[in-house]
């Protein structure tokens, strides 16, 4: 039964469209990343990246390097699109991209965390069976039709995405739009919809619609009488972010899932109006099938896992932020903080305090500022410095940190010397002091 389910060849007409989307935008992501300044203000004034930790061997390339990075993963963006060469372009974009990814985190975004899932997932996919240049070149890999399982991945996929999106947003702060507030004041000098972005009336209209939007959007576009109007929604949903979040492609990726709701016919009839629609279902049991179940039921385990590891670390993720990443809690607060950096030279027992000026970007010392695992790599990496000089030091930091507009308190033990600590990624480091997020 579930063989016949997963197997069962449907019209590929969908899958074929979203490679060309997916290539394209992937090309324009990495092109927009070298004309917007992005790659500049991000990879290349910083004197050193804040990576994921476990990952910091992965540091920009020197000099230009960074620049001629992103042009050849464009490039390889180009192959997908065109399918030219398929296998090994989205393996090579898979690979450059998930490289940038885990070698920075001061510019962290969720979306750049799905695209190297999706990448990812794309490695697998016949995606280059038709409108390709492999295809012309190879009849052998022509077909019209691909495993059910193909579709099913991106649908599950996009359910955990949105799911989670969602009931992240059930806490007070939302609820009462106070996260929503503060988001919409950045927004007050945008032309036209500046003022109506500050109403009461919008930000309980974008704190409750948020969360039925990203709760129900995936049911009811798999439902056929609701489709369509879910379908419109996703497209004032998509170019309300893409407008006021101005977050690059992903609202355009996003709208283009749609093309595996809706039925193949009417797929192939708008994109692909020459090619032969596949109706006989019939099922086709390769001989990898056990890998591909095992491979993706692990996947999607690993999935469901990560975004609910914060609720077995102490305290809150919205102070700690232990279990934020990975786990689609996408624009839920905003978050300052004061802090400084103490040196203590063991020996000698002098102090002083970092100027943050000659390590940091500004961009960085925000994340230094707030996030505890930068606090903690920052640490590491003065106390790396130091040692290299013959000295053995001590870091001390002193931080304070408002959340949602709350009155600054007291962030890091300043007792505490982080460079002699180790990082605990699954429980709570308790140099985090607790949190008093009742009182606004």
């Amino acid at each position: 039964m579930v063989n016949n389910w997963l197997f069962k060849h449907i019209d590929n007409s969908a899958l074929v469209v979203f490679r060309i989307v997916f290539g394209l935008l992937c090309f324009l992501e990495s092109v927009g990343a070298i004309f917007t300044g992005w790659i500049t203000k991000t990879l290349v004034e910083p004197k050193f990246t804040f990576s994921f930790i476990g990952f910091e061997w992965l540091q920009p390339l020197p000099g230009n390097g960074m620049y001629f990075y992103y042009g050849i993963m464009g490039i390889f963006a180009l192959g997908v699109m065109l399918g030219y060469k398929y296998r090994f372009s989205i393996i090579a974009f898979t690979f450059m991209w998930s490289a940038t990814y885990l070698m920075q985190k001061s510019s962290y975004n969720n979306h750049y965390y799905l695209l190297m899932l999706l990448s990812s997932i794309m490695v697998f996919m016949p995606a280059n069976a038709y409108a390709s240049i492999d295809a012309n070149q190879n009849s052998s890999i022509k077909s019209f039709s691909m495993p059910q399982w193909c579709k099913l991945v991106f649908i599950l996929q996009l359910l955990i995405v949105y799911t989670y999106a969602s009931v992240a947003k059930f806490y007070p702060d939302w609820l009462d739009t106070t996260a929503v507030e503060l988001l919409m004041r950045g927004k007050k000098n945008f032309v036209l919809v500046g003022e109506l972005l500050q109403q009461k009336t919008v930000h309980y209209f974008l704190a409750y619609g948020g969360i039925l939007f990203d709760g129900l959007i995936i049911p009811l576009l798999l439902f056929k009488p609701t489709r369509k109007y879910m379908f419109f929604a996703s497209i004032f949903f998509h170019l309300f972010n893409a407008v006021v979040f101005q977050i690059g492609i992903f609202p355009f990726l996003s709208l283009a899932f749609s093309l595996f709701f809706f039925e193949a016919e009417t797929v192939r009839n708008i994109f692909l109006k020459k090619k032969p629609l596949y109706v006989q279902g019939a099922v086709f049991l390769p001989k990898r099938k056990t890998f591909l179940i095992g491979l993706f039921s692990v996947y999607f385990l690993i999935q469901v896992a990560l975004p609910l590891r914060h609720h077995f670390i102490e305290d809150n993720v919205l102070w700690t932020e232990e279990g934020h990443r990975l786990s689609w809690r996408m624009m839920l607060r905003v978050k300052h903080g004061s802090t400084s950096y103490v040196v203590e030279n063991k020996k000698t027992g002098k102090r002083f305090v970092v100027k943050l000026n000659d390590y940091l970007t500004v961009k960085q010392k925000r994340s230094a500022s707030t996030k505890p695992d930068v606090m903690w790599q920052f640490a590491q990496r003065l106390k790396e410095e130091y040692r290299e000089k013959g000295e053995d030091i001590a870091v001390y930091v002193n931080s304070k940190v408002s959340i949602n507009g709350r009155k600054y308190q007291l962030f890091i033990d300043p007792k505490v010397d982080l460079a002699s600590l180790g990082w605990s990624a699954f429980k709570h480091n308790d140099w985090i002091l607790t949190s008093n997020l009742q009182a606004k």
